[in-house]
């Protein structure tokens, strides 16, 4: 068996090798045109797109970092400690909080508490005017974003554990553990909270359903089935946050599978599609969008799976997670930009910059646009006209 170490090396470099090769660069020099980014080609707007506001967070961005929306309120966090609660119709800060920590992840909220995690693995929790409430101390490292709500706050740390902490006290209550592989992904993966379970990805492309307030778990569902004889190739993770419309809930995973499951069906799958990805999908009431993961931005039939079209003109850009919008489907880049694209055959719509570097964030979809998290720590708000 190997010593606490010699994993903790293994996993760093599995990390490593694996971050190398998902970013489509080679190990051995970059000349190689398969994995240099797509250049920008003029695109004749079809919508107009303004930016209705602009929030400055704090500083900088990160994998383990996600903006969410709550009761007409945007929250976010950045890694140099900044925690801000923000209007959405205004952009206007309700309240701002520096924790004293750097951060790794963040940001979870139900409205009442919204909490963070600190690079030791310490879970902050604020109250509802930016007050720290507690601290608590994960098991291990985080850098999954945390989900409250059900009077919990759930993390997932590093040791593949899923605990969870009484959002007014602070107190663990539960741990779910399940063992990992040799090798793991450092991916954007996400948590979601659905009718009272506590939804997390946990290695080997497997989702789990925990009962938020007793922690037993509900519900095992798998995404992808590791393959290849090496430990590299069998490297497979959920990537991004399962999304839920209507009946089927859906989750994408690397060297995998998109799995549409039928809720009421038990959560059994309704489809199954081979699919590779880094960061994760959308779903509208047609289609389920997906970057693969040379960036290739997909939509697939949300009835059965089947492509319905594939758009190549933003290739290896290193894109985000898209948004999903009332026509048209949004992801951002490596270079600020944020691309607008056609829901009936992925055209491409619209263009606009935002700034700030490359935007490594989902995108979310709001009633009044699209929120940005930027990649040097600003929320902005784009509207379509």
């Amino acid at each position: 068996m190997r010593d606490a170490i010699s994993t903790g090396l293994f996993r760093v470099t599995a990390v490593l090798l694996a971050s190398a090769t998902l970013a489509g660069c080679s190990l051995f020099g970059s000349s190689d045109d398969r994995y240099k980014p797509a250049p920008l080609t003029a695109v004749l707007p079809e919508v107009a797109v303004q930016s209705a506001w602009k929030t400055q967070v704090g500083s900088g961005s990160g994998l383990g970092f996600a903006p969410i929306i709550v009761n007409g309120a945007a929250y976010a966090a950045t890694p140099d400690g900044a925690v801000v609660k923000v209007d959405l119709q205004s952009g206007g800060i309700v309240w701002r909080a520096m924790v004293d920590k750097k951060l790794s992840a963040g940001v979870g909220s139900d409205g009442k508490v919204t909490a963070v995690v600190t690079r030791e693995g310490a879970v902050v929790a604020l109250d509802d005017s930016g007050q720290v409430k507690w601290r608590a101390q994960a098991t291990s490292d985080v850098s999954v974003p945390p989900v409250v709500g059900y009077g919990v706050v759930v993390v997932r740390s590093g040791d593949y554990r899923v605990q969870a902490f009484n959002a007014e006290t602070g107190d663990r209550i539960w741990s779910v553990q399940r063992p990992g592989p040799a090798l793991t992904l450092r991916a954007a993966a996400r948590m979601v909270m659905i009718e009272g379970l506590a939804i997390s990805a946990i290695p080997g492309g497997k989702l789990i359903g925990i009962n938020a307030v007793s922690g037993d778990v509900q519900w095992e569902g798998t995404v992808a089935i590791p393959k290849g004889s090496s430990d590299l190739e069998r490297v497979i993770d959920v990537v991004g946050a399962p999304v839920v419309l209507g009946q089927l809930m859906c989750a994408v995973s690397y060297q995998g599978r998109i799995v549409c499951f039928d809720i009421a069906a038990g959560g059994r799958p309704a489809w199954v599609k081979d699919f590779s990805s880094l960061v994760g999908l959308a779903l509208d009431t047609l289609h389920v969008y997906a970057p693969n993961q040379t960036d290739v931005v997909t939509a697939l039939n949300i009835q059965n799976g089947s492509v319905v079209w594939a758009q190549e003109a933003l290739k290896n850009r290193k894109l985000t997670s898209p948004a999903a919008l009332a026509s048209a489907v949004a992801v951002g880049d490596y270079e600020g930009f944020v691309h607008f694209l056609a829901q009936k055959d992925g055209h491409l719509l619209a263009r606009v910059s935002v700034g700030g570097g490359a935007i490594r964030s989902p995108l979310l979809a709001t009633p009044q646009g699209v929120l940005v998290q930027t990649g040097d720590g600003a929320l902005v708000m784009l509207a379509l006209k």
